[in-house]
């Protein structure tokens, strides 16, 4: 049946000589060939909707894969070839019952994908980010480099996305935490969200934009355009371009940063930085641009400081306590992301970066997560408060039970005691 399945399709094909055809017309013609093949085959009911939507999105482009890039429960869809298909669902990673029996169909999905996005990817250029057009992210390597056959990962994201109150609700954070953060996002705080792959980073900077002032101009830059900014009217999504087959005209996160700078911004996003661009993010979070965002992979908030150290060297002739000394100075807030034994995501810390000590970015932590307790307040109250009193004439707090409010300057003094 399969075998003859292919012989039906490729007659549709034969006759689809214009370009554009509507999906009306093309389920039209899908319409005819199958019922001239079901007369032969006396097809039922069933089986001739699913043949029909077989073909169907086999023609549009993503094949087999259709159903799950349809399945709101799947979140992670990895092509391994023609040896199988693995997708993530409620956390859990299971074998799907389907695959590419032939690296055909599976060439012409990869193929059909990157067209989409104006992007290009071969045996010359066997690595390529790109978006679908759903928003999902996907990650594609081809042979040599993935020997045994092509090789996709898709990363789905919420149609709705995620804000902080459904993130609490799915106990991924605390309460108090949360006004803590809609608050530091408010007063123009400079956040940085780093985790492991998989822990929620661009999920959480999307819930954290939703409190970004809706009269300020932000200015979001990415490999490929996957973030989503809630309640923003003046906003301009910015995105990296590979070079073509001449090796021309490429366009870095580090060109974007440099172009952002003169667009009038308020606010700079910039979705994940995985090396030289870090410089010039934190140039920018040093020049004005306060409450910028940005996110990138490590294993702790200290881990992160580290790896942000190395990038910005990568990116300029400057010693390591100048960079170190950026760094302190460019960033307010770090917000540490993973998963527990039991799969869930959560934020494991929230953490104030101090400044300099001893030629060292001193790092405090305002919320850490314990195995016995959860997200619990560390006792640590912010130093770090003048973004605060020019935004909100007061100073972020927490009473002894972690509980966030803000307090008056003038009872400081008064609140000493009741902290100490």
């Amino acid at each position: 049946m399969r075998e003859e399945l292919k012989e039906l399709r490729r007659q549709i094909a034969a006759g689809l000589t214009e370009t554009g055809v509507t999906d009306e017309a093309l389920y039209e013609r899908i319409d005819s060939a199958l019922t001239i093949w079901g007369r032969k085959r006396r097809l039922g009911i069933r089986e001739k909707e699913s043949f029909r939507k077989q073909l169907f999105d086999s023609f549009r482009g993503m094949d087999i894969l259709q159903p799950l890039l349809e399945d709101d429960s799947v979140t992670e869809i990895m092509v391994n070839g023609t040896a199988g298909i693995y997708i993530e669902r409620g956390s859990e990673i299971s074998r799907w019952n389907r695959t590419f029996r032939e690296r055909e169909p599976l060439d012409d999905v990869i193929q059909v994908m990157a067209a989409s996005v104006n992007r290009i990817v071969n045996t010359s250029s066997p690595i390529a980010d790109l978006r679908h057009s759903d928003g999902s992210r996907v990650n594609i390597v081809l042979p040599p480099v993935a020997p045994e056959g092509p090789v996709m990962t898709i990363r789905k994201f919420f149609k709705d996305p995620l804000t902080l109150d459904r993130l609490l609700e799915l106990k991924a954070l605390t309460a108090d935490a949360a006004r803590f953060l809609k608050a530091a996002v408010g007063c123009g705080c400079n956040i940085f969200i780093s985790g492991g792959t998989g822990s929620g980073k661009t999920t959480f900077l999307n819930a954290l934009s939703a409190y970004i002032p809706e009269e300020e101009r932000v200015i979001t830059i990415e490999d490929s355009l996957e973030l989503q900014l809630q309640g923003l009217p003046n906003l301009v999504r910015l995105e990296t371009r590979t070079a073509n087959l001449e090796g021309e005209n490429r366009i870095t996160i580090r060109d974007l940063i440099r172009t952002a700078l003169r667009m009038r911004p308020n606010r700079i996003v910039v979705g994940e930085v995985r090396g030289e661009e870090a410089l010039d993010m934190l140039q920018a979070m040093n020049t004005g641009h306060r409450g910028s965002l940005s996110t990138g992979h490590a294993n702790s908030a200290a881990n992160m400081l580290s790896r942000l150290e190395t990038m910005a060297l990568m990116g300029g002739e400057l010693p390591l306590a100048a960079i170190r000394s950026q760094i302190a100075s460019a960033l307010d807030l770090m917000i540490h992301l993973g998963r527990l034994p039991d799969k869930r995501r959560c934020v494991l810390s929230v953490s104030e970066v101090l400044g300099l000590k001893g030629g060292e970015i001193q790092l405090a932590d305002i919320f850490r997560y314990e195995r016995t307790g959860g997200l619990l307040f560390t006792g640590h109250q912010p130093e770090q408060v003048q973004k605060w009193e020019e935004v909100y004439g007061a100073l972020p707090r927490f009473d002894e039970k972690g509980a966030f409010f803000l307090a008056e300057r003038e009872a400081e003094a008064a609140q000493t005691l009741f902290f100490a």
